[in-house]
């Protein structure tokens, strides 16, 4: 994981000086940018085996689900968690793979242009923020109805562990301070 804050550490020569340590590990804002952020641990290289499970998880989690709805949901669940670094990863993911700038747009205001999406990508999407705000009052029950609707059980337990995943995903990327724009996949 190459952050900003890493290459400030090792690029910089200022690790002897106690002054600019002190103020990089608090992080600065150079004159032309963003804050640079503080080396922080790597995941992967930290804990490769509980890296390599949540890959696996991941993985399993979208065999057999629609591409185009994994990225929706990944999107949604990004947007709700602040992960700029998840959110330009599958923004991007969703343009390769031949998703519309105008439905890409329309995803954080689903419900207002409902009209973008299919009933069974409403539904998901209103599952992913049920269970990415979870701590608000739980996932409803007309909500889960509604996706159960929509997906037999198979898939529903495989998109319910998509949100989970990816959940897990931002939390990582925010909590190691991963940069938006280096895909490090």
């Amino acid at each position: 994981m190459t952050n900003t804050a890493q290459i400030n550490e090792a690029g910089t020569g200022n690790a002897g000086n106690s002054a600019s340590v002190a103020s990089s590990a608090r992080g600065t804002t150079p004159a032309d940018g963003p804050a640079i952020r503080s080396p922080r641990v790597n995941f992967a290289q930290a804990a490769p085996k509980a890296f390599k499970a949540l890959i696996g998880f991941d993985a399993a989690a979208r065999d057999g689900l629609d591409p185009a709805l994994v990225e929706l949901v990944q999107i949604r669940s990004s947007q709700l968690n602040k992960c700029a670094y998840c959110l330009h990863m599958h923004t991007s993911d969703a343009r390769k793979a031949g998703e519309s700038e105008e439905r890409l747009h329309m995803v954080a205001v689903w419900e207002e242009a409902a009209h973008f999406f299919t009933a069974k990508e409403r539904a998901a999407l209103a599952l992913t923020e049920a269970v990415t705000l979870v701590a608000r009052g739980g996932v409803p029950d007309e909500v889960y109805d509604r996706a159960a609707t929509h997906f037999d059980d198979a898939e529903l337990a495989r998109l319910l562990a998509l949100i989970f995943t990816i959940n897990t995903w931002n939390r990582l990327a925010l909590s190691t301070g991963k940069v938006p724009g280096t895909d490090e996949r």
